[in-house]
């Protein structure tokens, strides 16, 4: 199977290094530093499961140099969706379809948008990596989960050859909600306090935070229509509490590098929704406030 990594850099590159070691057809879609060293040394993932290393990825800067391809894994910045979109043509054949593996809950929209509901296919991804140094995936803890709803059986068969957990779901709008209540709030949170989970969840101030973040993004998701139960945000909590101590959200990772933030479409996102469906997020706008400062990146950021 032909497959297109769409931006490859913890996500895509952690999932498109363990299918192309699993003998797939792999694109890979970088830029800058990232990518000179993928054409350089290689791909490595660095792992608890287990480290991967593609010595020879196909690499490739421009979508146009790739053709046609059976699915594409849609992971760029939540910033870079519009534009990236415009660039996904090339690769598009009758029956290509695009999966969505990013945080927020919007880009499939935006996306649609531009290349046909058709070819649109929105997944979830629950995995802590990041870029270590150009063409090194870091992996955090053990926790690495797909999820799809339906028309991507073979690409579901080839991520299980390659090791990866995915699963199919009925509801695959709730899934995207529950993993935008989940990743928003610890996303906020974490960036806001400059903490790893371990801390933010055990502090009780912050975890009262991250509690009240996660109900008010419930509770827009409840008026958009999304079922999620009553007890989702304890259950949300019981989760927080089983992850790796060490882990940081990608958006902390991007504050301490100094790069920009995606809080415009996750706590952004929730403060803009909840004033569109005439309810306050008064927790969401404060963790956004505060990381205005920051939205375009900054040195200082990391200290």
């Amino acid at each position: 199977m032909r497959i297109a990594m769409f931006g490859s850099g913890g996500v895509g590159g952690y999932f498109g290094a363990r299918l192309a070691a699993a003998g797939h057809d792999v694109q890979f879609i970088a830029r800058g530093a990232h990518l000179a060293a993928m054409r350089e040394r290689g791909l490595r993932v660095e792992s608890a499961l287990g480290n991967v290393d593609v010595p020879r990825p196909q690499a490739h800067a421009d979508a146009a140099e790739i053709g046609a391809v059976d699915f594409v894994v849609f992971a760029v910045k939540l910033a870079d969706v519009a534009s990236a979109a415009e660039r996904l043509q090339p690769l598009l054949g009758q029956r290509t379809r695009v999966l969505f593996f990013q945080n927020g809950v919007e880009a499939p929209e935006i996306v649609a948008r531009v290349i046909g509901a058709k070819h649109v296919l929105p997944g979830v991804a629950y995995i802590a990596t990041a870029i270590a140094e150009p063409g090194v995936v870091r992996h955090t803890g053990t926790m690495q989960r797909l999820q799809v709803g339906a028309a991507a059986e073979p690409f579901v068969d080839a991520c299980k050859g390659a090791g990866i957990n995915i699963e199919q779901v009925d509801d695959i709008d709730r899934a995207r909600w529950e993993k935008f209540v989940f990743l928003e709030a610890l996303s906020g949170v974490t960036t806001l306090a400059r903490a790893p989970v371990g801390v933010c969840r055990a502090d009780p101030e912050l975890r009262a935070t991250l509690e009240a973040a996660m109900s008010e993004a419930g509770r827009v998701g409840r008026k958009r229509g999304v079922k999620l139960p009553d007890d989702f945000v304890a259950e949300r909590l019981k989760f927080v509490d089983g992850l790796h101590a060490d882990m940081r959200t990608s958006m902390q990772h991007d504050l301490e590098a100094g790069k920009p933030l995606e809080a415009p479409w996750l706590c952004g996102a929730v403060v803009r929704m909840s004033a569109e469906a005439g309810l306050a997020a008064p927790v969401n706008r404060t963790i956004y406030a505060a990381l205005k400062p920051y939205l375009h990146g900054s040195a200082r950021a990391a200290h």
